[in-house]
């Protein structure tokens, strides 16, 4: 009687199972390594020297210290290009009163262009402690200035508030001094504001002009400008151009015009 060949023996499926886990666990933890070196090393890349904010441009700076802008900015101390961010960099900067707009460009591997526009100073006015001080468009003070500068100086004709700010009038006043035609703003020593924001300017002659408040100074000043041009005006006149249609003309002039 002929022998049955031997059944051979399946492996069970389940013993198949760790198998396969443990090599998948091989493979994802052969992943997780080359990730980790590859992130370790490019961050170890990014920060090499060579990599670094080792030159930093300042361009429009002229009023502010550069050592100083490069400490707000974080940028003293070369850190690497991949930290530095523009527009951090612009808002710390705008703690610095005469920077107005920064623009914050990368230029790989090591450069940092900063360039920087600034506030431009339109009148003077003296603060409270009597310091003469520039003043911008907007009626902000800027800094110190000397006090024989070729701009107009704001003055409050209220005694009881003689210094800057001027509170809301002050505006008027600035505004004005943003806006004064080249044809006379040479001969503009002061431009004098009340308390209600009525503005008017006086000249180097001295003649004085009234403008009322800042409405309609395109017109105001083509009055100021052809009176000036064709008016002979004594020292102390005043001429009244708030209404531009109605002119008129006191003072050693005796003159009344419209």
């Amino acid at each position: 009687m002929a022998r049955r060949p031997a059944r051979l023996s399946a492996v069970p499926r389940d013993a198949a199972v760790p198998r396969r886990r443990r090599h998948t666990s091989r493979w994802v933890l052969v992943g997780l390594a080359s990730v980790t070196t590859i992130v370790l090393g490019g961050d170890w890349l990014v920060h090499q020297p060579f990599l670094r904010a080792r030159h930093v441009e300042v361009l429009g700076l002229r009023h502010e210290s550069r050592a100083a802008v490069l400490a707000v900015a974080g940028l003293g101390n070369q850190p690497p290009m991949i930290d530095v961010r523009g527009p951090v960099i612009a808002q710390r900067l705008r703690v610095f009163p005469w920077i107005q707009d920064v623009t914050v460009t990368l230029h790989w591997p090591d450069t940092v262009v900063i360039a920087v526009r600034e506030h431009q100073p339109v009148a003077v006015a003296f603060d409270a402690d009597h310091v003469l001080q520039y003043v911008d468009a907007s009626g902000q003070e800027l800094g110190p200035a000397p006090l024989h500068v070729n701009l107009p100086t704001l003055r409050y004709i209220d005694p009881r508030s003689r210094t800057w700010p001027f509170a809301h009038a002050g505006y008027n006043a600035a505004l004005v001094a943003s806006r004064l035609p080249a044809a006379f703003a040479s001969q503009v020593a002061t431009i004098m504001v009340g308390a209600s924001g009525s503005v008017s300017l006086q000249l180097t002659t001295p003649v004085t002009f009234l403008l009322g408040n800042p409405s309609d100074l395109t017109d105001k000043f083509v009055s100021v400008a052809s009176i000036i041009a064709h008016d002979t005006l004594q020292a102390g006149d005043v001429v009244d151009v708030r209404a531009p249609g109605e002119i008129a003309i006191s003072g050693p002039s005796a003159g009344v015009k419209g």
